[in-house]
């Protein structure tokens, strides 16, 4: 009985336009959406800027990643050596006197010890920095490491790191 309700309320709606309208704008929508996302993953996928990002985050997405300000800045890899490069620091080396990398701070300095990670097997740092992203403990803790290196700006001169601005 159902089944034949709804197929008769389908006959009765084919013929009415404000329904053909309807179905029109989803369809036009759906292809717009379509459309608008394949054009961004092309520009995402041929673009040469954001590539630390990019590998480890290859696909674009309507879904929010919930990353937050640390966690931008720590996969972003922003830090002295970062600074160097535009001359916006004089050294690209961390207090403690290792290069200052995301991978350092979060491995081998001796300022975030309590905070440290396992050190990635060589060539395999952007499937360790993958994992780090997907697994909430590691990224507690990177955003941990982030605050602290901010926070050590009013340190004394020797802890000083002279880099990400609140």
């Amino acid at each position: 009985m159902r089944e034949q309700t709804n197929w008769q309320d389908m006959q009765r709606n084919m013929g009415n336009p404000i329904h053909l309208l309807s179905c029109l704008n989803r369809r036009i929508k759906g292809l717009l959406w379509k459309s608008m996302l394949e054009e961004w993953q092309t520009s995402w996928k041929n673009g040469d800027t954001g590539r630390k990002i990019y590998n480890i985050v290859p696909s674009v997405s309507l879904r929010p990643t919930n990353w937050i300000r640390e966690d931008a800045i720590f996969f972003s890899q922003r830090g002295p050596a970062y600074l160097k490069r535009f001359h916006l620091s004089d050294s690209d080396y961390c207090s403690c006197g290792g290069i200052g990398t995301a991978l350092h701070y979060a491995t081998g300095c001796i300022f975030t010890v309590s905070w440290h990670m396992r050190k990635p097997v060589p060539n395999f740092g952007q499937e360790w920095l993958k994992r780090v992203v997907n697994t909430l403990v590691s990224r507690h803790k990177t955003r941990r490491i982030v605050k602290i290196i901010r926070e050590k700006r009013s340190f004394p001169a020797y802890l000083a790191f002279n880099f990400l601005a609140s």
